[in-house]
């Protein structure tokens, strides 16, 4: 319980996993973009 609320009152904590989070998730999001995008071609 104490990490959490470390993550929340740390902003630096916050936002670099908030960022990564992002990037994941643009990361995934183009993945299966591109992958369904190549399927539908074929």
């Amino acid at each position: 319980m104490q990490l959490l609320k470390e993550f929340f009152s740390d902003p630096v904590i916050f936002f670099s996993f908030t960022g990564l989070a992002v990037v994941i998730g643009i990361c995934i999001f183009f993945t299966v973009y591109f992958l369904t995008k190549i399927n539908a071609e074929s």
